[in-house]
C-alpha cells in the first residue's frame, strides 16, 4: 500500500500552515508550526521572500490538500476526474468526495485524533459500515450509512477514553460515544468544511 513517509511536522512547515496530522500535538505548544514556523531545509530561515508564480500558487494548494487528507497524486487526480463528471461545482464536489473517505469520516466522528490515526484504525479492521467490516481507508461512504466500531473491539484500550465523552463534529455526521455507533446524516457541502482550502486553484491547475 502506497503511503507518504515524510515526517508529519515537516509537511506542515513546508505548506506554511497547520495540517493537523498529529492530533492533539497540533493544538499544543509542541506543534512544530508554533516552535519553528519556517520552511524546512537549510534556507528555511532566509529572509528572502520568493513570490510564487500562478502555477506555483496552484501547485502549493494542491500539495496542501493532498497532505491534509493523506492522499497520493494518482488517487487525488482520480477524485478530481470523478468530481468533473458530477453535477455542480467541480471543486466543491472534489472536497465532498475527500470528506466522504472512510478514514476522514472516522476522524470527523472523533473516533481518532487525526486522519493518519483514523487510517490505521480502518486498516486494522476495527470499523464496520452497515454492519460489515471495512478495512479500506479510501472507501467512500453514502448518506445514511451506519459507521461503528466493531463490536468485539469496543473494549480495546484505544477506545476506553472515547466512551461517554463529548465530541465536536460537523453536522453531516453523528456519533454516539456510549454505543460506539454513528451515522452519515447527509453528504457534506462546502459550508461543512472548515479547513482553509482554495479548491478553485486546484481545479485551475488540473484544467491546464
Amino acid at each position: 500500500m502506497a503511503r507518504t513517509i515524510q515526517p508529519d511536522c515537516r509537511q506542515c512547515r513546508r505548506e506554511g500552515c497547520k495540517l493537523f496530522l498529529k492530533g492533539e500535538r497540533c493544538t499544543s505548544k509542541k506543534c512544530a508550526m508554533e516552535r519553528r514556523p519556517v520552511i524546512p531545509g537549510q534556507h528555511g530561515n532566509s529572509k528572502r521572500r520568493v513570490a510564487f508564480s500562478e502555477y506555483g500558487t496552484q501547485l502549493r494548494e494542491k500539495q496542501k490538500v493532498k497532505r491534509m487528507y493523506g492522499v497520493l497524486e494518482k488517487q487525488f487526480r482520480g477524485y478530481y476526474e470523478d468530481a468533473c463528471r458530477m453535477k455542480g461545482v467541480t471543486g466543491e464536489n472534489m472536497l465532498s468526495i475527500l470528506e466522504r473517505r472512510l478514514d476522514n469520516v472516522v476522524y470527523r466522528m472523533g473516533i481518532a485524533s487525526s486522519r493518519k490515526q483514523a487510517r490505521q484504525v480502518v486498516n486494522h479492521g476495527l470499523i464496520t459500515v452497515n454492519g460489515r467490516r471495512v478495512n479500506i481507508a479510501s472507501y467512500i461512504v453514502k448518506a445514511g450509512d451506519i459507521v461503528a466500531i466493531k463490536e468485539n473491539k469496543q473494549n480495546n484500550e484505544f477506545f476506553k477514553s472515547l466512551r461517554g465523552s463529548k465530541v465536536v463534529m460537523p453536522k453531516w455526521v453523528e456519533f454516539d460515544t456510549n454505543n460506539f455507533s454513528g451515522k452519515v446524516v447527509a453528504l457534506p457541502v462546502r459550508e461543512d468544511i472548515d479547513a482553509d482550502i482554495k479548491e478553485q486553484l486546484i481545479v485551475e491547475l488540473y484544467s491546464r
